[in-house]
């Protein structure tokens, strides 16, 4: 549930400083939907990674982290977050979410997709569709509502609403979203589904990571013997999308989208507030 811990609140400029990292990773994005194929295997896709990385002069916010070996968590098919990229070749109609994150001048960005490779099935596809609808669903409850709460609440509505037209999804609860700033992982926890909190209160300086992952089975999750690679408890696929997310004065800012979150709000009604 939602934690007492004190949250960090960012100053404009270090917003933008956040901005940057958000582009790095938003860079990395474009790179992995593009060098993403059958044959090539996750541990290439990571180094294209290090590689716009290296080119920014930013670095991994995962490489390290408690141990993690590699610059991104790619998962695929069953595997649903904290994947380990390495020898593992990428066949046609995988489903592969992508975890990316980079820092800048010690300020964290922190982003996710899922694509599904050619000859996708088309339950996949629907997954993360879903999966990206219930983001910006989350994103935009940032922007209209007062309390954190509502994130969740908007999450679940969108599962729900898929369900009714036939597509029927598990919201993953174990893993959830976060506070970012000064360091990846911070207060408060953003949650993917309603409880009975309301949770804190929304205001400007908070940036928060929005994060659902859901599965085309169960919500039941397990931890694989490498510590690190969550899989659906049945084998069911699953899908995960998140943006990192400043809110200002003015409402929400997408960092990690290279658009700053335009046509994602846009589908709310809502325009992206950024800084100048």
């Amino acid at each position: 549930m939602f934690g007492r811990e004190r949250i960090e609140y960012k100053t404009a400029d270090q917003v933008r400083v956040m901005r940057r990292a958000g582009l790095v990773v938003a860079d990395i994005h474009a790179a992995l939907r593009e060098a993403a194929a059958p044959g090539v295997t996750t541990g290439e896709l990571d180094e294209v990674a290090g590689r716009v990385l290296a080119d920014a002069g930013a670095t991994s916010n995962f490489l390290g982290y408690h141990g993690f070996p590699a610059n991104t968590c790619i998962s695929v098919n069953a595997e649903i977050v904290h994947g380990i990229p390495g020898e593992r070749v990428l066949r046609p109609g995988d489903v592969i979410s992508f975890d990316c994150g980079a820092v800048v001048d010690g300020w964290h960005g922190d982003a996710a997709f899922t694509v599904v490779l050619p000859e996708a099935d088309a339950a996949d596809a629907a997954l993360s569709a879903v999966t990206e609808d219930a983001m910006w669903a989350g994103v935009a409850a940032l922007a209209t509502e007062n309390r954190l709460g509502a994130v969740g609440e908007a999450v679940e509505s969108v599962v729900e609403g898929a369900g009714a037209q036939g597509t029927r999804l598990s919201i993953v609860q174990e893993y959830v979203g976060h506070g970012i700033g000064s360091a990846m992982h911070q207060p408060p926890d953003v949650l993917n589904y309603r409880t009975g909190e309301r949770g804190p209160r929304l205001r400007p300086g908070m940036c928060l990571a929005v994060e659902p992952m859901l599965t085309r089975g169960g919500r039941g999750t397990r931890v694989l013997d490498d510590d690190w690679t969550v899989v659906t408890a049945d084998g069911s696929r699953a899908a995960h999308w998140e943006h990192t997310v400043a809110l200002t004065d003015g409402g929400v800012w997408v960092l990690t989208a290279p658009d700053g979150g335009a046509a994602g709000l846009a589908r709310h009604g809502l325009q992206v507030a950024a800084l100048d």
